[in-house]
């Protein structure tokens, strides 16, 4: 058996797809202390994920295995995280009551499940003991609880802070050139004499109907049933000859008809706005938000660095 550090680990999962579950059935994949994580333990975390990736890649092999060998390498370092926490809890001499665990485990039956004939059942089809089930959240209780504990209290981001990032990142909340339309649209697949029926419409709405009437009547497009809004559309999202037409208009201003191979366009435009800058009063919150992701993250992995200094933990590769 060989030694390997976590950036090597990659190169024992080259055919994640066929040898891992080939070559290291039950076999270690790494150690915490003194609690052992085996390749069935990550293969087992990663199922549901790769059940996916293989739906969402099939027609792509070389994507898939490097997806599934990133999402191995996350399980995998996510596992010894959680033995990492699980032996600080039970070093520090902390105690969780075992009513605590059997609250959380009713919690979840009755969300979950219902209820415990379910719940049963739904074991007994994974394999899995009622104790094995209590286990489970027993560490996740503990695990959630020392993370909040080590990372989540006492957060605090300062209003300094947030105007800081705001001024050092003003491409973030750059607004492009924007107008607020409808458009009516008829397919020319669907109207033998729409050059005709374009012109009507136009007509019409020279007349004073209103605009939005008009596309819920006649406008092809889905947006038909809301009076054809299109909502905020910025610049260079439109093809480019309405793009043209549409941020030629002024608010209140409609186009004549707009004729092109898949059919006839009318635009009307409701309101514009320009380049701008989203003020720093709108947008406080999201950064303050991210920042709060950010400091958690670092904090996390600060916390985590400090456990693996005290603690014993090596990756292998059978």
């Amino acid at each position: 058996m060989k030694f390997l550090t976590v950036p090597l680990l990659a190169g024992c999962l080259l055919t994640v797809a066929g040898q891992l579950q080939a070559q290291v059935v039950n076999g270690i994949a790494a150690i915490v202390n003194e609690a052992i994580i085996t390749h069935d333990d990550v293969l087992n975390d990663v199922a549901r994920a790769w059940e996916l990736l293989e739906r969402t890649y099939s027609r792509q092999p070389e994507i898939l295995n490097q997806k599934k060998i990133e999402t191995y390498k996350q399980s995998m370092e996510e596992l010894v995280q959680r033995k990492l926490i699980l032996h600080e809890f039970k070093t520090a001499g902390y105690i969780l009551p075992e009513s605590v665990i059997e609250d959380s485990v009713n919690d979840r039956i009755r969300e979950q499940f219902g209820d415990r004939v379910k719940w049963t059942k739904s074991l007994q089809a994974q394999g899995i003991t009622a104790e094995t089930y209590r286990q489970q959240i027993r560490e996740l209780f503990i695990v959630d609880a020392m993370r909040r504990k080590n990372i989540n209290s006492g957060i605090f981001i300062s209003p300094d802070k947030i105007e800081h990032y705001y001024q050092a990142h003003q491409d973030e909340f750059k607004m492009e050139d924007q107008v607020k339309l409808r458009m009516i649209f008829l397919d020319r697949s669907k109207h033998e004499t729409g050059d005709k029926l374009a012109k009507e419409i136009s007509s019409k709405l020279d007349e004073g109907v209103s605009f939005a009437e008009m596309a819920t009547v006649y406008s092809d497009e889905s947006q038909a049933s809301q009076g054809g809004d299109r909502g905020w559309v910025e610049r260079k999202k439109l093809k480019p000859e309405l793009d043209t037409v549409a941020f030629s208009l002024k608010p209140g201003q409609r186009s004549g008809v707009i004729e092109q191979p898949e059919g006839y366009y009318l635009i009307l435009v409701e309101e514009m706005h320009s380049m701008h800058i989203k003020p720093l009063d709108e947008v406080r919150g999201d950064i303050e938000r991210n920042l709060v992701v950010t400091e958690n993250t670092r904090l996390r992995e600060k916390w985590i660095s400090r456990l693996k200094a005290k603690s014993f933990v090596r990756y292998f590769n059978n």
